[in-house]
């Protein structure tokens, strides 16, 4: 996947069946469900694939246990269906994670071991294993740092864990190896319309030459996620908010504060939301919260009420407290959730099923969803578009479709950091072996290597620090200050490789910087 070529195929190209807006997880799985079909089909992505909501997640694939207990029993269905098929076509970057209740009233551990029955249940066959009740004893064998005070028995539970921005390169790659094209840095200024005002493509620019293209195309489809209310401004006459974004937050603390395989669920929390605490990458990321923002952005800051809230609910379950000084990487993540019909309603009640709207222009836009169901939301998006006569008919063929990179569990050493490239390992490591000077570590304390970085640049369209250290090797994510130590030769990988000179590796490294700043807690910001 090189960006030089995806541009030729750009230029090259006078009419599209199908342009897509926005590289995050429901944009890049309509490309691929697009391309599979036989479409002509085009994506742009205005800075880097998964760059906002789709690398922020709680690294979850999952049926939502909260939806279950809200009653939406169709969205919960459909998510754990999706979850199963994941599992399948992307086994190298989703894996089978056991989740531990820990109860404090006896009651408890009944009401959820029957509740999650009925989760088990609407998995089908697509199960990842069944849930059972634990003695007190288990629970504390299987959470060792969980409050033993108060603590009556527990329940277990099957649920999916993944690498959500690799698994947005890994849709990149597999819609281009689909025949899609596929841009990042390419942003869409414009609708263009004919004399009935239907749209018939776009206008975008290349963010690095600052080159203008005007794109035609049969169907427009808006997959801008937090940023959808704007390219409606760019679509209606009247504006309407079609979106309104919710925060989440997640803390990052060493291994130490949840030792062993499992994760840790919190069903309730002071003000009824869920908390998960999830081993991810040798780390655990504790979140999340669900908090109503005016403003969307591209890095959006954790609030203070945020991170008390994360921490002093981790604390009581926790028997080993973390404390903000325990805090490796605070990231905050907004959720697009389509715009409540009642104003007022607390986002936590807004549902998270997808919607899809087609404009009277012809857009077709689709608000809500979650990263699990990214593959049915594509789906429904190209066959509501075949359904509006925009596209001949073609059948959906994603359902078993591989991601680039899925590789049998048997073969995968989930050991070995390596394992979330799945079948490009090998090419990695003949990486090393031809420039041996590429084994070198990234941070001391990691097992990142420059191979990495090379890789992500020649073959996963990175292109700058923040693309490789927080969506390729996840580094900022893990760690904030780790990541700005290693900013400096970063940069310096990627311009040996891109060409640039040293005024663009010390603007990089400082832009770099101010977006890292973000990841700390507030003391050291």
């Amino acid at each position: 996947m090189n960006r030089s070529e995806q541009l030729l195929k750009l230029q090259n190209t006078e009419n599209w069946d199908v342009i897509i807006i926005g590289g995050g997880a429901s944009g890049l799985g309509t490309a691929i469900d697009a391309a599979s079909r036989g479409y002509k089909t085009i994506l742009l992505e205005a800075v880097d694939f998964a760059k906002g909501t789709s690398s922020r997640s709680t690294k979850l694939v999952h049926g939502g246990v909260r939806y279950l207990a809200q009653g939406d029993v169709h969205l919960v269905r459909e998510a754990l269906k999706e979850r199963g098929l994941l599992a399948q076509n992307a086994n190298h970057l989703v894996k089978n994670q056991s989740f531990v209740i820990p109860n404090y009233h006896w009651l408890s551990g009944y009401f959820y071991t029957i509740g999650l029955k009925i989760y088990d249940l609407l998995s089908g066959g697509l199960s990842l294993g069944s849930s059972k009740y634990l003695s007190k004893k288990k629970t504390i064998e299987m959470l060792p740092n969980v409050e033993e005070d108060g603590l009556v028995n527990g329940v277990i539970y099957h649920d999916g864990q993944f690498d959500d921005s690799r698994l947005a390169v890994n849709l990149a790659q597999t819609a281009v190896e689909n025949g899609a094209c596929v841009l990042n840095y390419t942003k869409v200024v414009n609708l263009l319309k004919d004399n009935n005002n239907q749209i018939t493509g776009v206008q975008a620019v290349d963010q690095e030459t600052g080159i203008n293209y005007n794109i035609k195309g049969a169907i427009v489809i808006n997959a801008t996620g937090v940023f959808t209310n704007a390219i409606m401004k760019l679509n209606d006459k009247v504006y309407k908010k079609y979106i309104v974004p919710s925060q989440g937050i997640h803390l990052v603390f060493d291994k130490s504060f949840l030792p062993g395989e499992h994760a840790l669920m919190i069903p309730k929390t002071k003000d009824g939301r869920v908390l998960f605490a999830v081993p991810w990458h040798n780390h655990v990321v504790v979140g999340t919260t669900d908090t109503l923002i005016k403003k969307q952005s591209l890095e959006p800051i954790a609030l203070e009420s945020e991170i008390e809230f994360v921490l002093e609910t981790a604390q009581r379950f926790l028997a080993k407290k973390p404390t903000r000084a325990d805090v490796l990487s605070v990231f905050a993540g907004l959720r697009p959730l389509a715009a409540p019909k009642e104003e007022g309603k607390s986002t936590k009640e807004v549902s998270r099923s997808h919607k899809i709207i087609v404009s009277e222009t012809g857009l077709i836009t689709i608000t809500g969803g979650k990263w699990t169901t990214y593959r049915k939301i594509a789906e429904d998006i190209i066959d509501k578009a075949i359904l509006k006569g925009k596209l001949p008919k073609k059948p959906c063929i994603t359902q078993h479709l591989s991601i680039h990179g899925n590789k049998p569990t048997t073969t995968l050493d989930r050991e070995d950091h390596l394992y979330i490239y799945g079948s490009d390992i090998a090419k990695i490591l003949q990486l090393q072996e031809e420039e041996p000077e590429l084994k070198e570590k990234l941070h001391p304390d990691y097992e990142f290597t420059l191979a990495e970085i090379v890789w992500a640049v020649r073959y996963e369209m990175a292109r700058t620090i923040d693309d490789i250290l927080a969506r390729r090797v996840r580094l900022l994510f893990l760690n904030a200050r780790a990541a700005i130590e290693v900013s400096e030769k970063t940069a310096r990988v990627i311009a040996k490789e891109l060409g640039h000179d040293e005024n663009w590796i010390a603007k990089e490294i400082a832009d770099f910087k101010a977006t890292a700043k973000g990841f700390f807690l507030s003391e050291f910001r």
